[in-house]
């Protein structure tokens, strides 16, 4: 438990950046096409909005662009943007923006048959590099004629996905790759110079691709607007039916990988590029339980509070449980990667990015357990959190609760006046659907009474007060539970109390009144209550 209290500063140190909401993960495009995904998009961007949304399968053959066929014996390509279309027209509609990436191989241009995933998407080289640049071309141009040149030119364009995997790339192999992302680079120029395009998506545990891809495409005068690689912390899986657990290593460790892109390229021609981290997660796997649970928000706090001084964009992977990597999910809460389950239930997760998407616009302080923030019209407001290690650890940090006790600045406010503090919190028992799930026995399908009790289980708890202003400041203990993040916010009170309320009449508890008591009631305290400290 924390013990000393941190005087917050008044004045801030610099803005809250957004580089934690820049982009987000998706399952492969085609399942955009679906009512479940749209409704948990809708959700995420009232509560949350993000700007980009990035998936895989863009070009795999169930989006169907890339379209072979033969006239009097000779072969002819046709592409058909009838699936993309919807996909794009849906997210812009929900003001959220393309982040492309270029991949799997069409299986009329692949030049092997390995796949991955369930649905098999194509991980080969495509057997005719021209055909594959006028694929890339075609697909831009269509894009660019569609919604314009102004609005593409804001969708990065990532070639490939972790190619330093034997499973995502033939034989990882890095020479093929180079070619790749050379071939598409220049494709995506000569649709227009200003389209941004980057790579290598690299995966974690593959720092050694960073040296011969700046010198690649440093000597033969690639184009390289951005690099991207992953991130996660968990260890080797251990499998189960339905299922895999792993261990996690310090959040540290992600920050870490956030930050080695930069580190690898310092003294090259790309050490000025922007870095996007185009997945992370605690967990690689989309059956691992850690990602249902309100250890993954308190893991994942400190990451999103500190992870823009790394990267310009860090993208969570996934919003969504609408995911069929391994299969088609066979319970509502599975370990999926979502920040909501199918039928949009909300994971402690999911409350994290919430709470960040309410945060004041300026920093006053950061901490290990806390951020705060202010507004301009001097709201405060603060994330805390529970610190907690990984899981690979002797002692990962997990005890029962957490406090974290703070003096922040209320702006303007008197000595003697009075602030609102709400704080809204989530743990291993509050605002956390998972727990009352494994309550209710586990039911890999909710009825709609079961479904219902978990939606109100996944509302986080609120608490509020009124607290006493002093030498404009108020002191604020914020309690935590086991795994807990919590939303605190100070709103300066003006009291418009009219003279002639007492609330103590609504028992009829005035001094002296027929029939009245000559104590106050319980609850009730007189005009000007909001001035009163409770609690």
């Amino acid at each position: 438990m924390s013990t000393a209290r941190v005087t917050v500063p008044h004045e801030p140190v610099g803005p809250l950046g957004d580089a934690w909401r820049a982009c987000v993960g998706t399952g492969r495009l085609n399942l955009a096409l679906r009512q479940d995904h749209q409704e948990s998009l809708a959700l995420v961007q009232r509560e949350i909005g993000f700007r980009h949304v990035r998936g895989h399968g863009l070009l795999s053959d169930d989006l169907g662009v890339h379209r072979p066929y033969e006239v009097d014996g000779a072969r002819h390509v046709r592409h058909a943007f009838t699936y993309l279309d919807q996909v794009a027209d849906a997210w812009l509609r929900l003001g959220i923006r393309p982040f492309l990436e270029l991949g799997f191989m069409p299986s009329g241009l692949a030049s092997g048959e390995q796949t991955v995933f369930w649905w098999k998407g194509n991980v080969t080289p495509p057997r005719s590099y021209d055909e594959w640049a006028a694929l890339v071309r075609a697909t831009l141009r269509h894009l660019v004629d569609r919604y314009g040149i102004e609005e593409v030119r804001t969708w990065p364009v990532e070639v490939w996905n972790e190619p330093n995997l034997t499973v995502f790339w033939q034989g990882a192999d890095q020479a093929e790759y180079l070619r790749l992302y050379e071939v598409t680079a220049r494709a995506v120029k000569d649709v227009d110079a200003s389209l941004p395009v980057g790579g290598p998506a690299i995966s974690p545990g593959s720092d050694e691709w960073w040296a011969p891809f700046a010198d690649f495409v440093t000597a033969r005068d690639v184009p390289v607007d951005f690099v991207s690689r992953h991130a996660y912390s968990s260890g080797p899986a251990q499998h189960v039916p339905f299922g895999t657990y792993q261990t996690l290593t310090e959040p540290q460790a992600l920050l870490d990988q956030f930050a080695a892109p930069r580190r690898h390229l310092a003294g090259t021609a790309l050490a000025d590029l922007p870095v996007h981290i185009t997945e992370f997660n605690t967990s690689y796997r989309p059956d691992n339980p850690v990602h249902d649970t309100a250890y993954n928000a308190a893991y994942l706090a400190p990451v999103l509070a500190g992870g823009g001084e790394h990267a310009d964009s860090f993208s969570y992977w996934t919003f969504s449980d609408v995911f069929e990597e391994e299969n088609i999910p066979t319970a509502l809460f599975h370990g999926g990667f979502g920040l909501l389950t199918h039928r949009q239930v909300r994971k402690p997760t999911f409350h994290l990015y919430a709470f960040l998407a309410r945060m004041g616009a300026h920093v006053l302080a950061r901490g290990d357990d806390h951020l705060v923030c202010r507004d301009d019209d001097g709201r405060v407001t603060v994330l805390a959190w529970q610190p907690v290690g990984g899981t690979d650890a002797d002692d990962a940090g997990d005890g029962p609760g957490h406090a974290v006790r703070l003096s922040v600045p209320v702006g303007g406010a008197p000595d003697g006046a009075t602030a609102f503090v709400v704080q809204r919190s989530v743990d291993v028992e509050r605002g956390n659907a998972w727990a009352a799930w494994r309550e209710l026995g586990r039911p890999a399908n909710p009825t709609e009474r079961q479904l219902a009790l978990l939606h109100d289980c996944a509302e986080p708890a609120v608490d509020h007060r009124s607290a006493t202003v002093r030498a404009g400041r108020v002191d604020l203990d914020v309690p935590l539970g086991r795994h807990g993040i919590a939303l605190v916010e100070v709103l300066p009170v003006r009291d418009e109390t009219p003279a002639w309320v007492d609330d103590r009449r609504l028992l009829g508890e005035v001094p002296g009144a027929p029939g009245g008591s000559s104590g106050p009631a319980p609850d009730a305290t007189p005009g000007g209550a909001a001035a009163q400290e409770r609690g």
